[in-house]
């Protein structure tokens, strides 16, 4: 089946930009003048005769940067909560899960993938399994330094037997070179910049010409712009240990699971100045990461429409989408997922937490067992296809 072509332009289309404005809070004099609909910065509310007189009040420099200060802090505040919400502790070891309440009933909603292999394979009856696979995390160990998460042999040929049935893609947040360089399988769809950066297989089964392959960039225009910020993230957080900022091309990531804890606050504050001048970038959360990308409407959700847009499966009853992921930016998949009703998300997590994943998963070893399963079940199925094949001809 031939690959799609799909434009840049047409994809760009269908992507809108938030327009964000940043008002210039400084002033050569000691008076500052705001609009009204700025009431949040005072109590009580600003008196409606305020409308009659323009809708602006005077207020002293002193005053509003206190103010804003503490509106700055509100944030910072919650920013440190959001972040450790978003990751909880990790432990060398791997015992099993405690039996409690809560993470019964979440077993529940979310059963393992592997206990109930049999109802995902009925479920693809008829149909062609397409694989996604995040990296970090899901086919690597999550460790301290990003540049060592490097995947085990045994892993690689797990995830290259599935290629060789399957339509398979890793889509990460990193650089898309550096998840090739880390997998090293050329048969793959690589999808890098959580999506926006995306390249297949010059050589894909699926493709009748033989030499196409897919290439997209959702957002070539940001280039220069993530490259200035990410010059100005090193500065500004050179003074915080074990900060550590990642270039992935479309996006940066401000790595911090090697920071004190008592610094988080201290980072989120400094990632936030330097954002407040460039409103066209947005800042959103993973695992011991704050992630920084285009405000463009384009995620991992958007990147596995994409490709099985370009595989011939858009809108298909005849094909069947897994994804495995284990980072909050893989629930944008999950729910692309959920709310076309179609293939199943499986979510890499020991502790319960709200996802809209279908199945889920430990860790990356029970990911290996179920890739191995898949390649069994299809292998069987082949050579019995085979040999009645066979059969069939000698009769």
């Amino acid at each position: 089946m031939e690959l799609l072509k799909t434009s840049r332009a047409e994809y760009r289309g269908k992507m809108t930009k938030q327009n964000v404005v940043v008002s210039d809070c400084t002033s050569p004099i000691g008076k500052v003048r705001l609009a009204a609909s700025d009431s949040a910065l005072f109590s009580p509310a600003i008196p409606k005769t305020l409308a009659a007189l323009g809708g602006r009040i005077a207020i002293s420099k002193k005053k509003l940067m206190k103010r804003l200060d503490t509106r700055r802090g509100a944030r910072v505040s919650t920013w440190v909560d959001s972040m450790r919400d978003s990751s909880p502790t990790r432990t060398k070891s791997t015992p099993s899960l405690p039996e409690t309440e809560e993470k019964s009933s979440w077993i529940l909603r979310h059963p393992s993938a592997l206990e109930n292999f049999e109802q995902i394979i009925s479920a693809s009856k008829g149909k062609q399994i397409v694989m996604f696979l995040d990296y970090d995390g899901t086919l690597s160990p999550i460790v301290e330094d990003p540049d060592q998460a490097f995947m085990s042999v045994e892993m690689r040929e797990a995830v290259r037997d599935v290629a060789r049935y399957f339509p398979t893609a890793i889509v990460s947040g990193r650089c898309r070179d550096k998840v090739y360089n880390f997998v090293r399988l050329e048969e793959l769809f690589y999808a890098g910049s959580h999506g926006m950066d995306i390249k297949g297989p010059s050589k894909h089964r699926k493709c009748d010409k033989g030499n196409q392959a897919v290439i997209f960039e959702a957002a070539s225009e940001f280039l220069p712009m993530i490259v200035e910020v990410y010059k100005a993230l090193v500065n500004e957080i050179s003074s915080i240990p074990g900060a550590k900022v990642e270039n992935n091309k479309f996006c940066l990531s401000v790595h911090f699971r090697c920071v004190d804890e008592k610094s988080w606050a201290a980072l989120a504050e400094q990632v936030r100045v330097v954002l407040s001048a460039y409103p066209k970038l947005k800042l959103t959360q993973g695992r011991k990461v704050l992630e920084i990308r285009p405000t463009i409407k384009w995620d991992k959700g958007k990147a596995l429409e994409f490709l099985l847009e370009s595989l011939g499966y858009a809108n298909s009853n005849e094909v069947l989408p897994i994804y495995i992921g284990d980072d909050q930016t893989d629930e944008d998949a999950f729910k692309v997922l959920r709310h076309n009703g179609q293939g199943f998300g499986i979510l890499v997590s020991r502790v319960a937490k709200e996802t809209s994943a279908s199945y889920s998963l430990q860790e990356p070893s029970e990911v290996k067992e179920f890739l191995r399963l898949l390649v069994e079940q299809e292998s069987g199925l082949q050579k019995g296809q085979d040999s009645r094949g066979k059969r069939r001809g000698q009769g």
